[in-house]
């Protein structure tokens, strides 16, 4: 989950992106003018940022400017408008944003520029710490320790693209690492949420509770990753 800042003068363009990036997992801060997004930037960095260019007291742009300035651009920024020029779009570009939206947006075009976003802002963030990090020693040969040999020794079996290494009663789930992120992600929810219903006993209020959703978002996110709760916990019961 990420955390997704919004700005857009028009409510109802506000409330469609928060709801498909909600419905995505993210938590979205919606800002109307440029005075709230400084106000939201203010109170920490969000992990990624849809920006409208044009609005009523500043305008994307400038405000562009003025974060880059003040060494607040350091997150992704994507720009949004259904009125600028190619040459709006270059000057926002130069100046730091990743990528620019046309309005009217198509949801998959949304998805696919937000998920390039973070998946850039990951990267910075990883990179340095993977230059800090020492090297590590080889895994010791000793059949007592838990090394990759006995990893590789163990039973797998293979579900929604992921891996599952039976470890006494508790399995360990991984993910292919071979899958799109989109597709890696939506099945470990798969399987997150299927462990959580079959140990709440298909209660979806008990399930809301412990994965920290609204019942309404926890529906509609079952709803999309195809996993039903009546199943699971008659599956349960037997």
């Amino acid at each position: 989950m990420a955390n997704i800042l919004v700005v857009d003068d028009e409510m109802g363009i506000r409330e469609l992106l928060s709801e498909i990036l909600g419905d995505e997992g993210h938590a979205v801060t919606l800002a109307e003018n440029a005075q709230q997004a400084r106000q939201a930037r203010a109170a920490g960095t969000p992990d990624l940022v849809l920006l409208d260019i044009w609005m009523p007291d500043t305008d994307g742009v400038t405000l562009l400017k003025e974060w880059q300035r003040d060494g607040l651009l350091t997150m992704p920024v994507i720009m949004m408008s259904g009125h600028a020029t190619i040459d709006t779009a270059v000057e926002a570009t130069r100046i730091g944003a990743l990528n620019f939206l046309e309005k009217p947006i198509a949801m998959q075009k949304l998805l696919k520029a937000v998920q390039a976003g973070l998946s850039r802002a990951q990267e910075a963030v990883r990179a340095p710490v993977m230059a800090s990090r020492p090297a590590m020693p080889a895994p010791a040969e000793d059949s007592g320790s838990f090394g990759q040999a006995q990893v590789a020794q163990q039973p797998v079996t293979h579900n929604l693209g992921m891996a599952r290494a039976v470890n006494g009663d508790n399995p360990i789930f991984n993910l292919s690492f071979d899958l799109p992120l989109r597709e890696a992600r939506d099945a470990f929810e798969r399987m997150y949420f299927e462990h959580h219903l079959g140990r709440e006993g298909g209660s979806m209020t008990r399930v809301a509770e412990k994965t920290g959703l609204e019942r309404t978002h926890l529906y509609r996110k079952l709803k999309q990753l195809g996993v039903e709760p009546g199943k699971l916990s008659k599956k349960n019961q037997a």
